[in-house]
């Protein structure tokens, strides 16, 4: 069948594209380097036309406001439309556990605006919330050097690797559509400012780090159920120190950060 991926040549979206073509699956890879643009809709109709399902893991290129809302907003609404048209059986969009308890933050404001079009819409659909990503660790390393103590919350995360999210996401492709949410988390729970000091390690950083309950993440104070899958998550089976060590062996590639430290607000 026909799959669209908006967002398919993104951290999620290429390793999805990926497994869902060996699964012998027809897949366009919808990004503005295939010619498809989610928020102005340029090519997009095109791209749905036929498919029976549409997965969205866009990713904002600014996460300041209002661009940041601005884009969810314009995307999602472009991609219902779109799909509402081409008779798309199933809307699949990824998410970030936290949107609803994180409030004070413009960026998990504006992915709470994506799901709530998303649950509004007329497309049967299943949204997923994943907890952060092992590969965006080392964005959270605020810059400096030196001796510099470095403040970090000492929240508890339960990170995943991205290549384990897109395998759910295959797998959920397969099924009917949920119209509800569904977890996905990492298969343990850190304290984030020991496990950014683990990622600063490898990265020979030894400022000294700490824990600073005042310290914000995107704006916003955590606590330990902020970043936590609230239900019963489905778990990924990779351990960050088996990825970490993938990585530092030179077998996964930490992706380019385009957007700011998440501390650094």
């Amino acid at each position: 069948m026909k799959i669209v991926v908006a967002g398919g040549h993104g951290l999620v979206g290429s390793r999805l594209v990926t497994r869902l073509r060996q699964r012998g699956h027809d897949v366009v890879a919808a990004s503005r380097r295939t010619g498809v643009n989610t928020v102005t809709g340029e090519g997009l109709q095109a791209a749905l036309d036929g498919a029976h399902t549409v997965v969205d893991v866009t990713n904002a290129p600014s996460f300041d406001e209002p661009a940041v809302t601005d884009f969810f907003t314009r995307s999602t609404e472009q991609l219902l439309a779109a799909g509402e048209r081409a008779g798309v059986a199933h809307h699949l969009a990824l998410s970030v556990i936290g949107t609803q308890r994180l409030q004070s933050s413009g960026d998990f404001r504006a992915k709470d605006a994506q799901e709530r079009l998303v649950k509004r819409s007329s497309l049967p659909h299943t949204l997923v919330q994943a907890t952060q990503f092992f590969e965006f660790m080392a964005s959270i390393i605020p810059p400096g050097g030196g001796k510099d103590i470095v403040h970090l919350p000492p929240a508890l995360v339960q990170p995943a690797a991205a290549g384990d999210v897109a395998a759910q996401l295959a797998d959920l492709v397969a099924q009917p559509p949920s119209n509800t949410t569904i977890e996905i988390a990492g298969p343990e729970t850190y304290r984030l400012n020991e496990l950014v000091q683990w990622v600063m390690y490898s990265y020979q950083d030894d400022r000294p780090v700490l824990a600073d309950p005042t310290a914000r993440y995107y704006g916003a104070l955590l606590d330990d159920d902020t970043l936590t899958p609230a239900g019963s998550a489905r778990l990924t089976p990779t351990h960050f120190r088996d990825w970490l060590d993938a990585y530092l062996n030179g077998s996964v590639e930490m992706p380019h950060v385009h957007h700011p430290n998440p501390l650094s607000r």
